[in-house]
């Protein structure tokens, strides 16, 4: 009779790897070449090592089959019972349990020990399939958090393996763009836009990156901030030169400078270039996103002159 890992006796139907659950199933000594080698070739298959009497393999189950799962069957995990089917093993001098070995285009390459967090084990299955596993917005997450410390090439690293399992994840794709405007690239950042479908070009994501290439290559027309500014102090009422100050000093990273000067221009004289101060600040918060610090403060003080 089969046991399965908690020593209760397994369903007939789904041991030894039937279609029940293609993810996580039991094997046999006379399943595992099918179960383990033959589709290790299509995809990495762990092979859980335990016996029923076993607790660490206890503590172990729940934990890998979890994040097996969380893999979305990028992975499989086989479980194997030592006590009814010790042959495996054996032949692999396994001596300790529970022993998970990774078996990848039929032959073993990495294992592990013993019971393991959730995070140990994940970090495993990350490096055997060289790259993250688990839910997509975290690693979009990471992918971004990359990107706002200057990791140029780690967050299209991140954003390119989330475009690997779904092309058309807008903040991935929004995420490229934006590290190739960053390094310098605008050609390379729009052509990324330009490929994209109706559906998502008009996403407020990719909105936002579309403005700030705007934005980037007006900047780079305009010349030195300091001239700029110097022009501004030498006539304060040239809403023009206040305005290519404005940009310039965006482009530049200066945020709050930049929308006190387009404010000043719209306390002075709404309707000058038919609102242009006004439209031009709607495109700096859309270029910054709707929770960027600028966008909200940005947004208050505009309000406080328009509705005053």
């Amino acid at each position: 009779m089969l046991l399965n890992q908690t020593g209760t006796p397994a369903d007939p139907n789904t041991a030894g790897g039937a279609a029940a659950d293609d993810v996580v199933i039991d094997t046999t000594t006379r399943t595992f070449m099918k179960d383990v080698v033959e589709e290790s070739r299509r995809r990495p298959v762990l092979v859980d090592f335990w016996a029923p009497w076993c607790g660490p393999c206890k503590q172990l189950t729940p934990v890998i089959e979890k994040v097996v799962r969380g893999a979305k069957g990028k992975v499989r995990l086989a479980k194997m019972n030592t006590d009814e089917h010790p042959q495996v093993a054996q032949q692999l001098g396994i001596q300790s349990l529970p022993t998970v070995y990774a078996f990848v285009n039929g032959q073993p390459v990495d294992g592990f020990m013993g019971a393991q967090s959730e995070k140990q084990v994940q970090t495993f299955i990350e490096k055997l399939l060289g790259g993250a596993v688990g839910d997509i917005a975290e690693i979009v997450e990471s992918g971004e958090a990359a990107l706002a410390e200057g990791d140029l090439a780690g967050a299209i690293e991140i954003f390119a393996a989330v475009l690997g399992e779904e092309p058309e994840n807008v903040r991935a794709l929004a995420g490229i763009a934006k590290a190739q405007l960053a390094a310098g690239q605008p050609e390379q950042a729009k052509a990324t836009l330009a490929s994209l479908p109706d559906k998502i070009a008009l996403d407020p994501a990719i909105a936002a990156v579309r403005a700030a290439i705007e934005l980037e290559e007006a900047a780079a027309a305009l010349g030195d901030v300091g001239a700029l500014e110097a022009k501004v102090a030498a006539a304060p009422a040239d809403h023009q030169a206040r305005f290519d100050l404005a940009v310039a000093l965006n482009a530049r990273g200066r945020k709050e400078e930049a929308v006190d000067q387009l404010l000043t221009i719209v306390k002075k004289d709404r309707s000058w270039n038919e609102d242009g101060a006004r439209k031009q600040l709607v495109q700096f918060f859309e270029a910054w996103g709707p929770a960027d610090p600028m966008t909200l403060a940005g947004r208050r003080k505009l309000s406080s002159i328009l509705f005053a």
